[in-house]
């Protein structure tokens, strides 16, 4: 009995702790792949590039300006998609290459530590079969002085029929009037943060889902409203640009502690109670209601003449 209370302890233990290890050790993994490779001179290549960046991990993404022997068509947009576990970023790039041979695209870095693999591309011509037959060169026909001339003038009476139609056309067709495109109306980044935290509120969330969601209503609202590039930062770096934002002592100590707190949800599961919960609610809306108000008085005492 006791022994198979030590090995169900045991098992038990590592079920738990396993997890959070293999969690922890995720590292970002980065890879490119081309959909052919062999090409003729001028046809198109596509590159994939792909980067799998685990939630412990800052968002960054390869920065490209060129690939020798290679030249860019379409430089295509970078998708994000949240797996759950972290964030899976890919870009499709269109290349083509006017330099025949054996050509690498190398191996490109995503911050220090983190390299795609290199490729290799043939680029040649397209292919001879010396086995067709051979054509002869003709030699010069004379040409019948005649009928060349009857040609030539039959010909400039066409154009000339046609150059007189497309003539009356643009005279007697009538104008058509443009009509004036709607312009696409403006997102307010303060309204879109409060319908985003009016659903967040709403929906019945797990509790990772509901901190995740708090933190990336400000993250985007901060970096659309006051420039500040919150979606590429960690926390604790995200804490220390919001020193420059005018804001009370208090509530940015309470939003330092939000923000923090979310963390530990996300990556060390940490259980929150209900309190914690519209505390944590009612900190971001407080923080964002608090920045549109400075943001909207500063612009009226702009405009406001002296």
């Amino acid at each position: 009995m006791t022994r198979t209370f030590c090995y169900r302890t045991i098992f038990y233990l590592i079920a738990i702790v396993l997890p959070g290890i293999v969690a922890a050790q995720r590292q970002t993994v980065a890879g490119a792949r081309v959909d052919r490779a062999q090409i003729l001179i001028g046809e198109r290549i596509q590159l994939t590039l792909t980067a799998d960046i685990p939630e412990n991990q800052p968002i960054r993404f390869f920065q490209l300006d060129t690939i020798p022997h290679f030249e860019f068509l379409d430089l295509g947009k970078i998708d994000t998609v949240n797996t759950g576990s972290g964030t899976t970023l890919t870009q499709k790039i269109l290349l083509t290459s006017f330099d025949s041979g054996h050509w690498v695209i190398p191996a490109f870095p995503l911050g220090e530590a983190v390299l795609t693999d290199s490729i290799p591309v043939d680029i040649g011509f397209s292919s001879f079969d010396p086995q067709q037959p051979y054509h002869d060169i003709k030699d010069i026909m004379d040409a019948n002085p005649v009928e060349e001339e009857s040609s030539s003038k039959l010909w400039v009476f066409i154009a000339g029929g046609v150059l007189l139609l497309i003539l009356l056309y643009v005279l007697l067709r009538k104008p058509r009037k443009e009509q004036p495109k709607a312009a696409a109306p403006a997102v307010d980044p303060y309204r879109q943060a409060m319908d985003q935290l009016e659903k967040i509120r709403k929906e019945k969330l797990t509790p990772k889902a509901y901190y995740s969601g708090l933190t990336d209503v400000f993250r985007v609202y901060i970096e659309k409203r006051k420039g500040i590039h919150s979606l590429q930062q960690t926390t604790g770096d995200l804490v220390v640009q919001l020193k420059s934002v005018e804001m009370r002592p208090e509530l940015y100590k309470e939003l330092s502690e939000t923000l923090q707190l979310s963390d530990f949800v996300k990556f060390a599961r940490y259980e929150t109670s209900t309190a914690d919960d519209a505390r944590a609610f009612e900190t971001i809306k407080t923080t964002i209601d608090h920045i549109e108000q400075t943001v909207k008085t500063a612009v009226a005492s702009a405009t406001t003449p002296s």
